[in-house]
């Protein structure tokens, strides 16, 4: 699913732990998360399962992290990150 983040807005976001940079997540990687909780096989840092889909995401440019996106609104908060670390396979 496309976002409607303003590409200005984008430009300026970060990941609040590393401070990289964070672009959308692709159309397969969002596709293999989604599976990936639907299996029950994800938790956020906290280590809390996540039980529903996500809309849209953000990742790190490195890859490691992803942050959910609501109703178009980024949702950066630290314990909510979702690290890539957790599974093998995941597209880079």
């Amino acid at each position: 699913m496309l976002m409607a983040i303003d590409r200005r807005l984008l430009e300026i976001l970060c990941c609040p732990v590393s401070r990289r940079p964070l672009r959308p997540l692709r159309a397969d990687q969002l596709q293999w998360i989604n599976n990936a909780i639907s299996a029950g096989g994800v938790h956020d840092v906290d280590n809390r399962p996540l039980s529903s889909a996500l809309e849209a995401g953000l990742i790190t440019d490195d890859g490691r992290v992803i942050y959910r996106i609501e109703d178009d609104i980024p949702v950066l908060l630290p314990e909510e990150g979702i690290g890539t670390t957790q599974w093998q396979g995941f597209p880079g």
